[in-house]
């Protein structure tokens, strides 16, 4: 009988992440093949792959908070003081002593996901597989009893081919779409625009750029921060200024941050009628400020500098019925004005970027600018220059530049993305454009993409930043937090236990409603209550563990603890449905938000010391 395959279109973060957990996951024979077009982005994706990224260009947040995962909050800072082969290295980062607090260079985050890539297919079920393909999918056929996708080779050159691969389920992991930059539609080519600052061009153009020169980099968040800090610690000393339309700048982490959960009151003035967007932003105002006020005063302990981010990731569970009540138009016209200024206030920065380009801001160290306004265009100015155009306030204002960074961003409208596989599956209608925000496509609670009369399309999964209106108004993940590492690392959970109940369980639709009742009784049932919570546990300690053996050991305990429950139900009866309400209720435990990943590991009884599974 053939085993099931299973094909994961991206292998950057989003693929590599779901690919680890289905191999941690399954337990019985399987195929993972993960597709990638572009080799150097294996295992690392745009944002970490070794060429985008110099060795100056460390993570936005603390080195503590990028485990892969989420259950093992130490895990990369325990690979990079103690299995990272550092041979090769510069200073100081050769020596240097990884601590929770503090950063590190994204580029050695490629070595890490490569590390737990290997040790899941290593501690994998016999059987469970992990193949590496190249190529660019550009087409999928939805069939009866599979997918078959059409995948292009050598694209661009004479050697260009198309070949076909059937899977029995697919995930679309393809990442951030790039916005089209109208505004520079004429100097794409010019050798003083980066369109692609994380790429391989971009980095030797910012380290070949004379240092006296004229820079203007679009954006004035952390990628735009990522590009002046390099910049600067290279010795430029020219004129850098960073333009965007609300001039908002990153802050930066306080030197012992620990990320943190409040309990705030929830916001009631916010769940009245939407009457108009002026009294909507007034009633905002006075909640946050009392909500901020609230934070300072309930909780001294907590620094000033990151009363926002509490406040704000406080208020995230009362959100989706804050949304509900909030006009199409003008959810979208909010979030289009205000996403950036609300990112801000759920994320930061570490001091390693921040300070150096703050010093320049300063009076003595005045060489960056940040210049508020809409980038009207970017046009030759003579002498391999560029002129910036940008609409302020008060004036137009024109920009003489040597060289313009383009941070411009991701295309959040899937509608306007130039990949053919999503013009593709829109025009099939195999995916829906979001609708009440404009931004990425309709899915289910487990990421399955829905189509038009809003049904699921059972072999499809999505993982990453085209769920970004799912999360916001299903989560109240709003900014960058609808996409990130953090929301990643719960979809590829959720993703892969959707995927080992449907292939190794048969779950359908009905059995899954079935299966989440029989879950909700067994909780509630005072002579079952108990056995079924332990069994939960078993099953949390399962999916978290990483090496086969204890999987394995846990699993002859759940078994058991399953029979104790059922008695001996014939498989694919009973025991299949408990087996998946069990998963059904794991998987709500590892996924749950509301608290710390710090605070979920005490919680699910994993061991304490974070290299040591359960015994």
């Amino acid at each position: 009988m053939r085993r099931p395959r299973i094909l994961i279109i991206g292998a950057g973060l989003a693929g590599t992440a779901t690919a680890i957990r289905i191999l941690q996951f399954a337990r019985t024979p399987l195929e993972v093949v993960m597709l990638e077009r572009r080799s150097e982005y294996r295992y690392a994706g745009v944002a970490y792959h070794r060429d985008g990224n110099p060795w100056d260009h460390v993570f936005n947040i603390q080195a503590g908070r990028m485990s892969a995962f989420r259950e093992d909050v130490d895990d990369f800072v325990h690979w990079a003081n103690h299995e990272a082969d550092r041979r090769g290295w510069p200073p100081p980062w050769v020596d240097y002593t990884f601590a929770e607090h503090g950063p590190a260079p994204r580029r050695i985050y490629h070595d890490y996901l490569t590390a737990r890539m290997e040790q899941g297919r290593r501690e994998a079920h016999p059987g469970v597989d992990l193949v590496e393909a190249e190529g660019e999918a550009v087409d999928l056929g939805i069939h009866l009893e599979d997918v078959e996708a059409t995948i292009r080779h050598a694209a661009g050159t004479e050697a260009e081919y198309t070949s076909k691969l059937t899977a029995d389920h697919v995930v679309l992991a393809t990442g951030m779409e790039l916005k089209w930059p109208a505004f520079a539609a004429e100097v794409m080519a010019h050798e003083a625009f980066i369109r692609h600052p994380y790429s391989t061009d971009g980095v030797r153009r910012l380290f070949a750029v004379p240092r006296e020169a004229s820079v203007v980099i679009v954006g004035t968040v952390l990628s735009a921060y990522d590009s002046a800090a390099l910049l600067l610690r290279l010795g430029h000393t020219g004129p850098i200024h960073l333009v965007s339309r609300s001039g908002t700048t990153p802050r930066a982490y306080p030197e012992e941050h620990q990320h943190g959960v409040v309990r705030l009151p929830v916001p009631v003035r916010l769940l009245e009628p939407y009457r108009s967007r002026a009294e909507f932003l007034e009633r905002v105002r006075a909640e946050w400020e009392s909500a901020c006020a609230t934070v300072r005063d309930e909780h001294p302990e907590i620094d000033r500098r990151i009363i926002a981010e509490r406040a704000a990731k406080a208020w995230e569970p009362h959100l989706p019925a804050i949304i509900d009540r909030i006009p199409t138009g003008e959810l979208r016209g909010l979030l289009n004005d205000f996403s950036t200024q609300i990112a801000s206030l759920r994320v930061g920065a570490v001091r390693y970027t921040t300070s150096i380009v703050e010093q320049a801001f300063s009076s003595d160290h005045g060489t960056i600018e940040v210049v508020t306004g809409k980038v009207g265009r970017v046009e030759p100015a003579g002498a391999g220059r560029l002129a910036v155009t940008v609409a302020t306030a008060t004036a137009e204002r024109v920009i003489q530049a040597d060289l313009v960074v383009c941070n411009f961003g991701r295309e959040a409208d899937y509608t306007q993305v130039g990949s053919p596989l999503w013009q593709k599956l829109l025009a099939r209608e195999l995916v829906t454009p979001h609708h009440r925000t404009g931004r990425g496509i309709e899915v289910d609670d487990r990421g399955t993409p829905l189509d038009p009369g809003g049904e699921p399309i059972v072999p499809l999964s999505t993982i990453g930043v085209m769920r970004e209106g799912d999360e916001i108004v299903r989560n109240g993940r709003a900014g960058a937090f609808a996409f990130n590492l953090a929301a990643i690392k719960n979809h590829s959970i959720v993703v892969a236990a959707h995927l080992i109940e449907r292939l190794e369980l048969h779950c359908d639709a009905e059995a899954r409603r079935a299966a989440a009742e029989l879950g909700r009784a067994l909780a509630a049932g005072e002579s079952t209550g108990p056995a079924f919570a332990e069994a939960v546990s078993l099953e949390v300690r399962r999916l978290a563990a990483r090496r086969r053996a204890e999987r394995e050991r846990l699993g002859n305990r759940l078994e058991a603890q399953l029979r104790s429950i059922s008695g001996s139900a014939p498989a694919g009866g009973p025991g299949d449905l408990l087996r998946a309400a069990v998963i059904e209720a794991a998987v709500q435990r590892l996924t749950d938000i509301s608290v710390t990943p710090r605070q979920l590991r005490g919680q699910l009884r994993i061991a304490a010391d974070e290299h040591t599974e359960v015994t």
